[in-house]
């Protein structure tokens, strides 16, 4: 069994940093075991702008290496998963009394272009209040005294990035499991020698490993408590929440990065699949990780401000299809603004608990992939190790190649609308091909499950078979993506909780309690 072999690396956390790190060490021939004590990206991953991004805000703070790292790994994502991260037009509108004026902006723009040196999307532009007026009418045009506009990436589903860098993980030979728990960490002679899990039956598992790396984004002060010897305080999150609602009146064609008269603090609002992405908050947060709603007050600021710069949006909280919110894992820092604490990834080897355990700080869904770089170095270091060079930065993801071929597969099945078939080639790239070969191989799964012909019946099969899936939840929001619906993909819950238990072998019993833990997850996301 494989509990039983001794692994070179334990990760703990299933967000994007784990993920990444056990794909690099996995590819450079260690052996890896990733563990989440829920399902993968279902943590700080999942509630980001969803932008792939240089941080732009970042070069006010001096943050040069940062932005300088985070462009040129957009250029590598946008080379290695072109079927998840696409690029994103983004306007700046500058107001009268603004905190950044035309001058700044435009430096800042040019930074920018400077910092990302070799992109492959256009360069800024700026405009007049006027050509800025004529392009986007809807904006408030009071005050307006000039715009920029550049170019950045978006994720739509950061869900499926995380997935598949499991899935090449798992294929470079990596142990996944989803839904267990660490329990423990044991040290012997002062060094890392096991790690102690629940796994997703409930049984207390053992595995022997030589090194961990405490992944778990803002639980990684509790992962630290399970070791035998506490240590100080290293993560001081703040609080991030957006609202998603339709199309308004007014609603602009490209994202807008916009200055909140409330406090100065930029935020966006950006077109997503389908709806309008609109946030971020910024606040000092204390409370329970796994309780982390977006507050009344929150959601009023967000509302609020869209409609001042989008006067004839008239958004209220009936509007908002659900809301998330989430915790940055950022350093633990007593005083100072939110907006201050660095971004910059931190990975920490915590020696006065025992040797061979690290942990990740920080991060951001951009330069995962180089901190995974980073975080298999020093692994391959601390194990005495000489490693292959890393080869993420040329190396596709699984979805990235065979998308034609996998849309003339999904045609041939006759069943999806072209919305459909655009749809399957969103969420899963050329890996949509399988799903095709799964329907040729068992016709009952050949069907659509809703009238728009979207949505594979074979889809939920190839979650639970294929991609780790072991609940609705999992289904529904982090594999077939549907969760993301302005309904939440509420119509198909039964017929999918009927797949789901014919392939699981769930009871009855077992089936009501997936789909009422499905229900109240999704409304736990709404707004009241």
């Amino acid at each position: 069994m494989a509990e039983q072999q001794t692994f070179d690396i334990a990760v703990i956390g299933a967000g994007i940093n784990g993920a990444g790190i056990a794909r690099d060490a996995a590819l450079r021939g260690l052996n890896v075991i990733v563990f989440d004590k829920h399902d993968m990206c279902s943590g700080c991953s999942a509630i980001s702008s969803r932008l792939i991004h240089g941080g732009l805000r970042y070069l006010e703070y001096g943050e040069i290496p940062l932005v300088y790292e985070s462009l040129h790994e957009r250029r590598y994502l946008r080379l290695t998963a072109p079927h998840l991260v696409e690029p994103l037009r983004i306007c700046i509108p500058i107001y009268e009394g603004a905190k950044r004026g035309p001058l700044l902006i435009r430096l800042g723009m040019m930074a920018y272009d400077l910092l990302s040196w070799r992109k492959s999307i256009p360069r800024h532009e700026m405009l007049s209040a006027d050509a800025m007026k004529q392009d986007d009418p809807g904006l408030a045009a009071e005050g307006l005294r000039a715009a920029a506009r550049y170019y950045d990436a978006q994720v739509t589903f950061a869900e499926r990035l995380v997935l598949e860098n499991l899935l090449a993980a798992r294929a470079a030979g990596a142990e996944i499991r989803m839904h267990s728990e660490v329990t423990g960490i044991d040290v012997d002679d002062g060094a890392v020698s096991a790690v102690s899990y629940r796994d997703d039956a409930g049984r207390a598992v053992r595995v022997p490993v030589k090194l961990v790396i405490n992944a778990a984004g803002p639980w990684v002060d509790r992962v630290l408590a399970a070791a035998p010897v506490s240590s100080k305080r290293l993560i001081g999150g703040t609080k991030g929440s957006h609202i998603i609602v339709g199309c308004f009146d007014g609603a602009p064609h490209d994202a807008f990065y916009v200055e909140a008269a409330a406090d100065g603090r930029p935020f966006f609002i950006i077109p997503w699949y389908g709806q309008y992405l609109i946030g971020t908050t910024d606040i000092r947060y204390d409370g329970d990780l796994d309780e982390v709603r977006a507050s009344d007050e929150e959601v009023d600021y967000l509302l609020a401000e869209t409609n001042r710069v989008f006067p004839q949006a008239g958004l209220k909280r009936a509007d908002i299809h659900y809301a998330y919110a989430g915790v940055r894992p950022l350093p633990y820092k007593e005083e100072g603004p939110e907006s201050a604490i660095t971004r910059r990834h931190i990975i920490s080897e915590n020696t006065e608990i025992a040797r061979g355990l690290v942990s990740i700080i920080g991060g951001k869904l951009t330069t995962y992939r180089s901190l995974a770089e980073q975080a298999v170095d020093k692994a391959g270091k601390l194990l005495g190790r000489r490693l292959p060079p890393c080869r993420t930065r040329e190396t596709d993801l699984p979805g990235a190649w065979g998308r034609d071929r996998a849309r003339e597969a999904l045609e041939a099945l006759e069943v999806l609308t072209n919305a459909g078939i655009d749809r399957l080639l969103g969420v899963y790239g050329g890996r949509a091909a399988a799903i095709a070969r799964l329907c040729a191989d068992d016709v009952a799964l050949a069907r659509t499950l809703d009238d728009a012909g979207r949505v594979l019946a074979a889809e939920v099969v190839f979650a639970i078979r294929e991609e780790f899936a072991l609940s609705l939840e999992d289904v529904v929001f982090r594999r077939m993506m549907i969760g993301l619906d302005a309904d939440q993909g509420r119509p198909l819950y039964d017929e999918i909780a009927a797949l789901a238990a014919a392939e699981l072998g769930w009871s009855p019993a077992t089936l009501k309690q997936q789909l009422d833990e499905l229900r109240g997850y999704a409304e736990s996301l709404r707004v009241g």
